[in-house]
């Protein structure tokens, strides 16, 4: 059975767009076999990390799932949604999960990402070990061994370029259908809200409830101005850590995709995607990030201006076809 391999060659590394659809569609049928949730957080796991490969379309299992886990860790833990369609029975990753809730007396209303480093490393180690035994290959099985490589020996995936672009170009679109095909799982077996309500949660189950770590080290480089208008902000309370490509977009926090911004331009640009102007300052930011050793050192290692480039460009392709410039200067 393909979900206890622990080796998976990709059979093919071009398939049409029609393909791919093909294979999505039969994950998100009653066909593909989904007694839990994890072909669906795996989705959007891998989502998420699109621009964290390296030029291989290699990324590694420490990576995906920290995602993985971080967004389990949501909904069993902070949200408490049952994972299984089974009465009175747990997957093993939530069994996981609970276990080191009970084991540290942790509220539930601790999310993620603000557990202490240890904690969180726990986490991670003890889902990624779970999940090479039981989301890897039932992944790669339903999409008949063309999505990605893998090997849970050297903890590494290789996604399929012709997936890998895919994902790109209907990134927006394949977020929304994963979000809502889990929001559907879950409302079968638990009785907190319907499809609606549950949407909402797992859309935010991946945001940070604090981007402090970041401000510390982009606050020390703006020297107290807004990357787009460039005027001095007085108080911190004032300055905001931006996502350059919006958040709803990318639903990752990385060191190279965030500036710091003055109140009114926060505001003012909210979803939108600011002008090519500013992609071209943001990457000559990043560089000196990198010639300086600026940052948070796993986000510059995977970072190319290439990747933002791309990023930006398929935004635009997205549907972030609404350009912002500060009032300050249009």
């Amino acid at each position: 059975m393909s979900f206890k391999l622990q080796v998976g060659e990709m059979q093919t590394e071009y398939l049409t767009d029609k393909d791919i659809w093909s294979h999505f569609n039969y994950i998100f049928s009653s066909k593909s076999k989904n007694s839990t949730t994890y072909k669906f957080v795996l989705i959007k796991s891998l989502l998420e990390n699109l621009y964290n490969v390296d030029g291989n379309l290699q990324l590694s299992y420490s990576t995906l799932f920290n995602s993985f886990a971080k967004i389990y860790w949501n909904l069993v833990v902070h949200h408490r949604l049952n994972q299984i369609n089974m009465v009175n029975k747990k997957s093993e990753v939530q069994k996981v999960l609970l276990d080191i809730q009970e084991k540290y007396q942790i509220p539930s209303t601790i999310v993620f990402d603000r557990l202490s480093p240890e904690v969180q490393l726990e986490v991670v180690l003890k889902v990624k070990r779970k999940c090479k035994i039981n989301v890897m290959g039932a992944l790669y099985g339903d999409t008949q061994a063309t999505f990605y490589d893998f090997d849970n020996k050297i903890e590494q995936l290789r996604f399929s370029p012709s997936y890998y672009s895919f994902m790109q170009r209907f990134q927006r679109v394949l977020q929304y259908l994963t979000n809502y095909q889990l929001a559907l799982f879950l409302e079968k077996f638990n009785t907190q809200g319907d499809t609606t309500n549950l949407l909402v949660r797992i859309e935010n189950v991946s945001k940070r409830s604090s981007l402090d770590q970041f401000y510390r080290v982009l606050s020390s480089f703006y020297n107290g101005t807004c990357f787009y208008c460039g005027k001095s902000i007085k108080r911190k309370e004032a300055a905001h850590v931006d996502h350059f490509i919006p958040w709803s977009f990318v639903q990752a926090d990385q060191l190279w995709n965030l500036v710091i911004a003055c109140s009114p331009c926060n505001l003012s640009k909210s979803d939108k995607l600011a002008s090519g102007l500013y992609l071209e300052n943001l990457i000559e930011r990043n560089d000196l990030f990198i010639q300086n050793e600026i940052g948070i050192k796993e986000d510059m290692e995977v970072y190319t201006p290439e990747k933002l480039q791309d990023l930006y460009k398929f935004s635009i392709d997205n549907g972030f076809t609404d350009i912002w410039v500060p009032k300050s200067i249009i």
